[in-house]
Formats: C-alpha cells, structure tokens, sequence
C-alpha cells in the first residue's frame, strides 16, 4: 500500500498496528527533518496520527499549548496537532492555518478522525465496507487491497463531462468517497459516523456592502489585504527546513507571489517557469522581466506537443480521474524540474483567480446580467466579445446577429446554475459520447448535486458571488488544485504552498465588495492596486491570459503515440464499453484532418478539444485502474527507512 505512495514520501515510511487500526505513512521530509517521523504518538501512546500537508501557525500553537503544560519532544507540527486535539477536541481544526490531511486513532476512546483543510488542497479518500474502513492520499493505495472492488462510477462520467469534475464527496469510482474540505468526520467503534464542519465559505452579504466600506476604504483594504499576503508568503517561505522556490508563469498572480518571497530572502531566490514552444501559449517575455527584476536564480523548461503526449499516462495515473483539458500535463513536467533541482516546496499563486475575481466567467455573469436589463439591446452583447477575442469570429457570427446563444436564460436570474448554464450546457454534449447502454442509466438533474452543497442564503446573494462560490466548491476543489495542482506537484515530491489560500487571507477576501475586485471588466483591482511599483506595469496591466497547453494537436499533430491509436481504436472501444466507437471515430478523424490543414490545432473547436482530451484521458484511466491493476512495488527503497513498528496486542 504504502509504496504506491512513495511519489508523495520518498524520504521515510512507518507504521503503527494494534488489534482496530493500523496506519502507514510515507513521508517528505520538510519541517524538523531529524524527529518528525510518522506515524506519531502522544506521550502515553493514546493517540496515533498520520499527516500529510503543514500547519504553517504551529509555533505560534506550540506556544499556547505549552502554557497549558503540554510537554514536546520533536520541533515538528505534526506533534503540535497531538497536542492541540488534546487540548481542544475537534475544535483544533478551527485552529489551523494551514494545508492537511489528517488521520488521527484515538486508541482509548475507539475513535477514527478525518480532517482535511478549509479549501482542499490535500486530498483524503475513504472507503467502508463490512465494518472496515480504508483511507488514502490517493485511491491507489486504496486499490492495492485485492478486497476492494475497482468499478468506474457513470455516474461520475457524468460529472466530470458537465463540471470537469466530480462534485465531493464523489470519486470516478465506486464506493470510493472523498472527504470534504472543511470538514471533520468521527467513526466511533458503534458503527456511529459524525460529520463536523470547521470552516465554510461565507460571503459578504450584498445589503451590507455599505457597513464594509465604511470599515475599510478601498485604500485601507488594500494595504491590510498587502500585509496579510505578506505574511502568508513569509509563512510558506519560512516556514520549511529545506529551501522553497516559487512557481513563475509570468501573470500578476506569481508575480505578487514570487515578489513577496523575494522580500523574505536576502540570498539566492529560485523561481521556475514553463515555455511554450506554441506562441499562443507561451508567457516567456513576461517571465524574463520578473526574472531580471527579482534576480532570481532561474529555472525553465520548454514543453512542446510531443512532451505531452509522452507523458499523459502518466499525468493520468497522478489525477486518477477524466480530465478534459491537457493542460496538467506541462505542470508534471515542471514539478521534475522542481524535483531535479533537489527544491521540496514551492510557492505559487494558486486561488488568486477563485477569490479576487480574475476569471471571465464573473465578468461574463456582470455582462449576462446587464444584458438582461436591455434583453432587445444588440451593443450590450458586444461586451462578449471583448472579453472573448480568443474565441474566433465565427463563433460569435455563428450564433447570429441576435447572439442566442450567449443570452441563453440570461434573464432567469434565479437560476442557481445561472453563472454556468452555458459552460456546463456545451460541456455535457460530451455525454453524447457515451455507449447508449451508460446514457440510459444517467441522471435526470445533476442540479440536485449542485443544490446540496450550496449555502441556504445563495439565492439571495449577487450572481457574481454565486458565480465565485460555484468555481470554488466544485471547480477549484476538484480540478484546480486538485488535477492541476497537488496531484502534478507531488507526482515529482513536491509540495505546493498556496499565499492565496491562505485562511487569514480568504476569509478578509470574502467580505469585500464586489467593486473592490471587479468593476465592469478589470478583474482583480485591489490586487493590481498593491502590485503598482512592484512587479512592471507590462504585467500589471496585460489582458489575462488563461493558463492553457495545447489539447487534441498534442496528441495527432504528428505520429500519434501507440497508445493514443490504441485508445481510439475501435477494439479497445468495442472492450471498454464506454464510448461509442461510431462517434468517437468521427471526432477522431475530424480532428485529425483540422490538424493537417492547421497543425497549430487553431481549428479544432473548444468543445472538440475537451472530448478528444475527455476519451482518451477515461480510456486510459479504465486501462489503468480497471483492467489493470495499479502498479506499486514491494521492493520499493524509501531514502531511509524508520524502524517505527508500534504493535499494541
């Protein structure tokens, strides 16, 4: 089991077993790299925890326990939750500043506790059956038990081709559940289960919006707002025994990131970057002036199509889920370089987007909504436009003079999907691809998924703000940093620490306006503001640029891979069962003929480009986890191997 992790540990591995649980741990080493083994133990050996992540206030905790007489013997953080659920119960976890997944048996109370941070950077999966309970950092390890079924979940399918993801506690499999961030679940030797919540998402209610500005001008907000990112890059800066870098892609968000680093460090500052051998993709002149402005110590590395496609399989076994974007695909060749660089943790600009309203589909719900006030206007849509020019004309003349489809239940504001409805519409034309057999077993309304993990208060709350919490509770949770982040850097060991998701930082963020972040469309104003005369006003200034890679054209811009052929061949189709062959050959080759007329991939449609990416990263997830086993090693050699073996008869 545990071997299968090593990618997320290499450094040591324990375990602690009695006669009810038994825990393993596989450890990057980070902070007090001498005595912070796992599995840990109080001093009466009651309670046992495993931990992946950090708790980035631990020595301001460590002081307060200490006043209440608790006794440490390691300078590690992992001691330091011991020691605070001793102390406080399951309100420790209100406690934290920090990023986890924690496991803890309470041996003298038969008790099995699950915890997972705020937002969900680190993952923690679940499976019960039989009054057995199994949990892992990844499903893998999970998998590694002959026991345990591995069936992909339809149901999920269906998820992941509206939202590109699955909406938690579900997974791509079945019968494998993924706790919540922001939550805490109890098993008790009863059979009893408990779920507690320590933190949620809580806006600013609109009405208010008064009383806040008169508590913070916009100036005050940002230099608070300054000084709390300040001290969250000095935490995950600092805080590490080992030296941590910072990712640089050239936009404002690792901008402000990498500055306030560099302002934590006098000597050498390491940053690394992706290239684009695609200029349509490619940031490198943006990299370069932050570079040359931070004299960092520089890393890069250039990605062209033929890197993705080499290593999808494995970005695959990492995300241990559909994607429909290849987009990870350049992350898991950075974090290599990060790990061959001998760095553990780096520093990026991860939540910025989600929290201070830098993507376009808030200002496409501000522009939606003023449309909707002139429904008969033809200038109003324009704005469209604006926000899209990477859209080609077609895509906007296609739909008429009368734009019908960028004003599709644009005036139902009450629609809690009203945000989404057309990303989520054009998404789940993808569903078309399924077997007729999986069609006819899907669900009528994914919609009740949606409503179940919404605040009761949402309807009331402006559709910008309702757009925010959707793309933090499903999107930014399941993929962003989850496919996109974690799974990419510690597929390499590398550990992501994220000043953005900072819980000081988040919960100040949540209750300024809307107009502090947003106004018509300039994204992220407070932000830009604090930036000014520190990072070049080039970047301040320059018109977002999605981070994307190329889809479909990496994969049949040239000879395809074996597997790619083998994937989309009819008889491994026809095995699988999953898609149907007939539709999935039309893609294919339509595809395939735009890449030989374009070989940039420029006429493959956004819709064309999330199904081939869709197909073929189920395909490969079914060839991986279904029909085969998940690979691991028993053989396996940890960097050091702890004699930690704690067996209590």
């Amino acid at each position: 089991m545990v071997s299968t992790l090593r990618h997320r540990g290499p450094d040591e591995f324990g375990y602690y077993r009695d006669n009810n649980a038994g825990l393993v741990h596989a450890r990057l080493s980070i902070i007090d790299i001498t005595s912070g083994q796992q599995p840990m133990s109080n001093e009466n050996n009651t309670l046992w925890i495993v931990f992946n992540g950090e708790i980035f206030n631990y020595l301001e905790l460590r002081k307060i326990l200490q006043n209440h007489n608790h006794k440490f013997k390691t300078k590690s953080d992992t001691e330091v939750i011991l020691h605070a659920y001793e102390q406080w119960g399951l309100d420790c976890f209100t406690k934290f500043n920090g990023q986890w997944a924690i496991a803890m048996w309470d041996n003298q109370n038969k008790k099995l506790i699950f915890s997972r941070d705020h937002v969900g950077i680190l993952p923690l999966f679940i499976k019960e059956e039989n009054n057995t309970i199994w949990f892992a950092s990844e499903i893998k390890a999970i998998f590694t038990d002959p026991e345990v079924k591995r069936e992909i979940d339809i149901f999920a399918l269906q998820q992941i081709f509206t939202f590109w993801t699955t909406i938690t506690p579900y997974t791509t499999f079945s019968g494998i559940f993924e706790i919540k961030p922001g939550t805490t679940v109890v098993y008790s030797a009863n059979g009893k289960k408990q779920e507690h919540i320590h933190w949620k998402l809580n806006f600013q209610d609109p009405s208010n919006t008064s009383t806040t500005k008169n508590k913070y001008s916009f100036k005050d907000a940002a230099k608070e707002l300054e000084q709390k990112l300040l001290d969250a890059t000095k935490l995950r800066m600092l805080r590490a025994d080992v030296p941590v870098g910072s990712y640089l892609s050239g936009g404002l968000d690792s901008s402000v990131v990498a500055w306030m680093g560099r302002q934590t460090k006098s000597g050498t500052f390491q940053t690394f970057s992706i290239r684009f051998e695609d200029q349509q993709f490619d940031e490198t002149r943006y990299q370069k002036m932050l570079v040359s402005m931070l004299n960092s110590n520089h890393e890069e590395i250039l990605v062209k199509k033929r890197d993705i496609s080499q290593v999808f399989q494995e970005v695959i076994y990492h995300t241990e889920k559909p994607i429909l974007r290849a987009a990870p695909a350049p992350l898991f060749i950075l974090s290599k370089l990060v790990h061959d660089s001998n760095f553990k943790a780096v520093v990026t600009g991860e939540g910025a987007d989600e929290f201070l309203l830098g993507y376009d589909i808030f200002r496409e719900t501000k522009i939606r909504q003023f449309m909707s006030n002139q429904p008969e206007s033809r200038i109003r849509p324009l704005l469209l436009q604006r926000l899209y020019p990477y859209l080609t004309d077609s895509l906007f003349k296609a739909k008429g003079a009368s734009f019908e489809f960028w004003k599709k239940n644009f005036t139902e504001l009450n629609r809690i999907d009203y945000s989404h409805i057309l990303r989520w519409d054009t998404t789940s034309k993808i569903i078309n691809f399924l077997t007729d057999s999986i069609q006819m077993h899907l669900q009528d309304d994914l919609m009740e998924l949606v409503r179940d993990i919404l605040p009761e208060n949402f309807l009331k709350l402006d559709p910008v703000i309702r757009a925010q919490i959707l793309e933090i509770m499903i999107l930014f949770s399941g993929y962003i940093i989850s496919s996109q982040g974690d799974r990419m850097l510690m597929s390499h060991s590398v550990e992501g620490r994220f000043p953005f998701l900072d819980i000081d930082v988040i919960n100040f963020l949540n209750h300024l306006p809307i107009d502090y972040k947003l106004i018509g469309l300039d994204e992220k104003i407070i932000l830009k503001h604090i930036a000014k005369g520190k990072i070049p006003d080039e970047i301040i200034n320059r018109k977002k640029q999605p981070y994307r890679a190329p889809d479909a054209a990496s994969f049949i811009f040239d000879k395809p891979e074996d597997y790619v052929t083998e994937m989309f061949s009819e008889k491994i189709l026809k095995d699988f069962a999953i898609f149907n062959p007939e539709k999935v050959s039309i893609l294919y080759n339509k595809c395939l003929n735009k890449i030989s007329n374009n070989p940039d991939g420029s006429q493959i449609s956004n819709f064309e480009n999330m199904s081939f990416v869709g197909i073929l990263s189920t395909q490969l997830l079914y060839y991986m986890f279904i029909k085969n086993k998940p690979r691991y090693n028993n053989n396996i050699n940890f960097t050091t191997k702890i004699d930690m073996v704690k067996e209590n008869a």
